[in-house]
């Protein structure tokens, strides 16, 4: 497994793993029926950002993979 296949793995990962901030509501609910919704509250301050890091990884991943791949040579 190479470097550039890492990277994307680990890009997907966090931005899979960081969508839970879509589920906020639904963990308010959940959370306030327990009483524990104070701890939702700054969840979309930290979950976005590492988004749109994640997002950003990916891309820089397959930017470095296309340049990393030998062009096909006309003959």
């Amino acid at each position: 497994m190479d470097q550039n296949t890492k990277l994307i793995g680990t890009g997907l990962t966090g931005a899979i793993v960081s969508m839970i901030c879509c589920l906020t509501p639904v963990l308010v609910l959940v959370l306030g029926a327990l009483g524990l919704s104070a701890y939702v509250a700054k969840a979309d301050f930290v979950l976005i950002p590492i988004f749109v890091a994640s997002i950003a990884l990916v891309i820089f991943a397959l930017v470095r993979r296309k340049r990393s791949c030998p062009a096909k040579t006309p003959q």
